[in-house]
């Protein structure tokens, strides 16, 4: 049975790199095994409002509002994850905390690793979402890619620049379909 890997883009802003830099992940996701299949989702696309429900995630047992209830859809099924996310001001993208904290159960022990990017591949935002996603119990992958200099990375026709990332993007995708595996 096909296990699904989400790649979930968590910068919203009208110009971002973002999208580039998932596409990317998208395009090294080609080729893996068959048990495997990768598909983006992208906060901005998803449009969710600042957190509305009226009860914890945690003790919830239905959601109140459509929006929550398509957001558990997505997640809910998703064996495992890889966050591409940038770093401001030291920190992680408001929009991803915000879309981790209206759910829990969906994303409790669920594997999961990052793809930072930013001036220095978004270390900062990458630990303090390590730790966010300790509390859910989820499964860290050790290994994750950042990407520095952003605003180089790429030239016009939208290819990276191989020499400006860091980590192995294989030995991501290695290690995060091993945690999947091990949990079949």
């Amino acid at each position: 049975m096909e296990k699904e890997i989400l790649i979930i883009v968590a910068s919203v802003r009208p110009v971002r790199a973002g999208g580039k830099v998932a596409r990317w992940v998208m395009n090294q996701a080609e080729g893996r095994p068959a048990d495997y299949k990768y598909r983006l989702v992208d906060l901005r696309e998803i449009n969710l409002p600042f957190f509305d429900e009226p009860g914890s995630p945690r003790t919830a047992e239905t959601y109140i509002h459509q929006h929550t209830r398509d957001w558990s859809a997505i997640i809910e099924p998703a064996a495992g994850f890889i966050f591409v996310t940038p770093e401001y001001n030291h920190g992680y993208a408001p929009a991803l905390k915000n879309a981790v904290d209206f759910l829990y159960r969906e994303w409790k022990g669920k594997p999961a690793g990052f793809v930072g990017y930013g001036g220095s591949g978004a270390k900062d935002s990458i630990r303090q979402m390590r730790e966010i996603l300790d509390r859910f119990r989820m499964r860290i992958a050790e290994n994750q890619s950042g990407i520095s200099k952003i605003g180089e990375a790429f030239d016009e026709d939208g290819r990276l620049n191989e020499d400006l990332v860091s980590g192995s993007i294989t030995a991501l995708f290695d290690e995060l379909e091993g945690m999947i595996a091990s949990t079949a």
